[in-house]
């Protein structure tokens, strides 16, 4: 199972889903989708923005789940 790990990250850089949101450029809702792992489909354009808006790779945000 893939799982979107945002809430580690966040706690890491002490940051806030707000704040991600404004500095990805992505709706506050999209983002608390994202952290609280409801998305079925995962949209590499939203990623790609929240890997920027992080500076991390994705592979610090995405965790597989056996």
């Amino acid at each position: 199972m893939v799982r979107i790990c945002l809430d580690k990250k966040l706690k890491e850089i002490k940051t806030t889903r707000y704040a991600l949101a404004q500095k990805a450029g992505i709706q506050y809702q999209v983002v608390d989708n994202y952290y609280k792992n409801k998305v079925k489909r995962y949209d590499s354009d939203i990623l790609d923005r929240i890997c920027i808006a992080l500076n991390c790779d994705i592979s610090e945000i995405i965790e597989y789940e056996k």
